[in-house]
């Protein structure tokens, strides 16, 4: 028994190790259907071509007989296209809402927006010098500032500047009245007339400056003057604010005054008349309101020099000044 198990279990595992090709499926002699033959390919036929005179029926277009060697290659794309030169549509000349309410209502619509959006006219006045200067020979006073009123295009500016002795009165005096248009962002071009109260008889001129900021923040003015007698005076001048806190700012500023003829009785010689260098330290305890101390020295030259001389006073003098600075 034992052995036919054996004998059986090692014919089991032949029959598995063969390989499936030495397999044999032929049913043991059973007679398998013959396959099939093969039907003959027919012969080619040429397909019939289609009536010239007829559009061809669409159909699977031949891209291989086309030549695609002797197409331009492309110049542009994405954002690389060149640059039209056809002119710009016109911009609208209506406005909107004029279809649908009076064109008369609307207009009045928008300048009452324009006026509540900052296009109304404002005003302003800033006294850059209201300053003390105590002197040896008697302390005297000293004031420059300007007040204007219009839009950012148009206004009616008001200029002023003079000094004194506290104990002797005004020596010098003047008020100006200008046009100011902004002939840019950063510049006005200003015309208009001058009145001199002191020294001397008074004298009216016509005017015609400029004033501005300068690249790297200077602020700069520049006239002249033409009398009634025809004299003609010029000015140059200006300062810069250097920040050095949010509240402390020192202030370099210069002026120079001329003159293009002798002027006895304003005691003004021809050429450059006088010279004005100061610095001075402000610190502002409000934005509006900043009380200040420097140093001022001023120059007289020429023949301007020489009529003080004759009137016993100094060309030249150095000293302390104290001041506020405000505006509002």
């Amino acid at each position: 028994m034992i052995r036919r198990v054996a004998i059986l279990a090692a014919g089991t595992a032949l029959a598995m190790g063969a390989p499936a090709a030495a397999q044999d499926h032929s049913m043991h002699g059973m007679p398998m259907p013959k396959a099939p033959a093969k039907p003959k390919s027919a012969a080619p036929q040429q397909e019939a071509k289609p009536d010239p005179d007829k559009p061809a029926d669409g159909g699977p277009t031949d891209h291989g007989g086309m030549d695609h060697g002797t197409m331009p290659a492309m110049q542009a794309a994405g954002t690389a296209l060149e640059a039209g030169d056809a002119p710009a549509p016109a911009p609208p000349t209506d406005h909107y809402a004029d279809r649908f309410f009076p064109a008369a209502e609307m207009e009045r619509s928008r300048k009452v927006s324009m006026r509540e959006m900052g296009g109304r006219p404002l005003g302003s006045v800033l006294f850059n010098l209201a300053e003390f200067q105590p002197r040896s020979g008697g302390s005297a006073y000293r004031w420059e500032g300007e007040g204007w009123f219009g839009g950012d295009v148009n206004r009616l500016t008001v200029k002023s500047e003079g000094e004194g002795l506290v104990r002797g009165g005004i020596e010098s005096a003047e008020v100006q009245l200008l046009y100011s248009r902004a002939v840019d962002p950063y510049f006005n071009l200003q015309a208009g007339v001058r009145h001199d109260f002191r020294p001397g008889p008074a004298r009216t001129y016509a005017t015609l400056g400029f004033e501005g900021l300068a690249p790297y923040m200077f602020e700069v003015e520049g006239a002249a003057f033409l009398s009634t007698r025809g004299e003609l005076l010029g000015r140059l001048g200006g300062y810069y604010d250097q920040r050095i806190t949010q509240r402390l700012i020192l202030q370099p500023r210069a002026e120079f005054n001329l003159s293009a003829q002798d002027m006895p009785a304003q005691r003004i010689g021809s050429g450059l008349t006088s010279a004005e260098l100061g610095l001075r330290l402000r610190y502002e305890i409000a934005r509006r309101f900043a009380p200040y101390v420097g140093l001022s020295w001023e120059a007289k030259a020429g023949r301007t020099a020489a009529y003080a001389r004759a009137d016993g006073e100094k060309p030249s003098a150095l000293g302390l000044v104290a001041g506020v600075r405000f505006w509002f």
